[in-house]
C-alpha cells in the first residue's frame, strides 16, 4: 500500500511537471550568458580580455559570435588572438574628436568583432569557448557594456544586449561588462607591452628550470655525504669488533 502511494504522489509531480510546462511554455531558465573575463581593468591601461561563450542549446551548436565595443568609449588599439577553427572579421569606424594614444591621433577605431565557427569547431552543447582580445589604452569611465549576439546551427540568435541598471535589477539577456578602476597616482605609462604575453612562459620555464636542478643537485650531494657517513660507521664497527677478539695464536698459549 505504502508503495502504491509513492508510486501514485510521483506520477502526480511528473503530471504537475508536465501541466506547468504547457501553460507557461518553458522549464527553468538558463543561467549562464556571454561575459568578458576579468570583469575588472584599470583605466589608462592595456588588458588582455576574453569573451566567454557558453552554449545553452541542447540540440543546437554555438556558430558565431558578434561582439560591438561601446560608442562612447573608443578604444585606439584593439587586437584578436587566433582560435583553432575560427575566422575573425573586424569591422571599423570613423571617430571625432581623435582617440589619442601615445601622442598619436587615432581617427579609425575598432567597432564591431566577429568570429564564425569553421566545418567541426562551433560550440558543441554542454560546452564553453573563449576568444581573447588585447585592447587599450582604456578610457577613463566607469565601466565598458559589450554588446554581443550568439547564433545558432539552427537559426537561434540571443541578443545579449541588456545594460546594467541602476537599481541592479536582474536582466533577461545581460550584456558583458568591464568594470574600470581609476590608475594609482604612481602608476608608470602603459604600453601595450604591459599586458600578459605568452612570450613570457618560456623564461619561466627556464627558471623554474634551472631552480629544479639546482635543487637535484643538492639533494644528490646530501645522499652521497649520507652514504659516506654510513660506510664509515660500518668500518668503524667493523674495527672496533676485530679489536676485542683475541688472536689465534695467544688463545692456544692459554689453553695448554
Amino acid at each position: 500500500m505504502i508503495r502504491h502511494r509513492r508510486t501514485a504522489g510521483a506520477a502526480a509531480a511528473l503530471a504537475l511537471g508536465a501541466v506547468v510546462t504547457a501553460v507557461f511554455g518553458f522549464a527553468a531558465p538558463a543561467s549562464a550568458h556571454v561575459t568578458v573575463n576579468p570583469r575588472e581593468a584599470t583605466q589608462g591601461g592595456y588588458g588582455r580580455l576574453a569573451f566567454r561563450v557558453p552554449n545553452e542549446s541542447d540540440t543546437a551548436s554555438t556558430t558565431k559570435l558578434e561582439v560591438f565595443l561601446p560608442e562612447n568609449a573608443p578604444l585606439g588599439s584593439v587586437s584578436t588572438m587566433p582560435v583553432p577553427g575560427w575566422t575573425v572579421a573586424v569591422e571599423k569606424r570613423q571617430v571625432d574628436p581623435p582617440v589619442q594614444v601615445h601622442g598619436s591621433e587615432i581617427t579609425e577605431v575598432v567597432s564591431k568583432i566577429t568570429w564564425t565557427a569553421g566545418a567541426d569547431s562551433a560550440i558543441a552543447p554542454g560546452t564553453f569557448q573563449e576568444f581573447p582580445v588585447s585592447m587599450g589604452p582604456l578610457p577613463a569611465v566607469d565601466q565598458m557594456v559589450f554588446k554581443a549576439l550568439q547564433t545558432y546551427s539552427d537559426g537561434a540568435v540571443v541578443r545579449w544586449i541588456d545594460e546594467p541598471q541602476s537599481g541592479g535589477e536582474d536582466l533577461a539577456a545581460p550584456a558583458p561588462v568591464l568594470n574600470l578602476v581609476a590608475a594609482a597616482a604612481d602608476a608608470p605609462s602603459p604600453s601595450p607591452a604591459d599586458s600578459p604575453a605568452p612570450a613570457d612562459a618560456p623564461a619561466a620555464a627556464a627558471e623554474e628550470g634551472g631552480s629544479g636542478l639546482a635543487i637535484g643537485l643538492g639533494v644528490a650531494g646530501l645522499v652521497a655525504g649520507l652514504g659516506g657517513l654510513v660506510l664509515g660507521g660500518l668500518a668503524f664497527v667493523r674495527t672496533r669488533r676485530d679489536g676485542d677478539q683475541p688472536a689465534r695464536g695467544d688463545a692456544t698459549a692459554t689453553t695448554s
